[in-house]
């Protein structure tokens, strides 16, 4: 699995980063790279709630995060 982080930096200064491919997926941080690793671990939890719960085939998976 290959997924897109957007990046932004808000008004405020603050940067916001979002994986368009998994709705809910949008984390601010107060650096760029502080965003994305947000955004990474909340991409990986809900990936894993998921599989949990029968949402993806059990099977070995690769993921990669690729800024944008």
């Amino acid at each position: 699995m290959k997924f897109l982080i957007e990046t932004d930096r808000e008004t405020d200064g603050r940067w916001i980063a979002e994986i368009p491919a998994l709705p809910g997926a949008m984390q601010y941080g107060n650096s760029r790279e502080e965003a994305l690793g947000k955004a990474q671990a909340l991409a990986l939890r809900i990936l894993a709630e998921r599989i949990e719960h029968g949402g993806h085939p059990v099977q070995p998976i690769e993921i990669y995060f690729a800024a944008a």
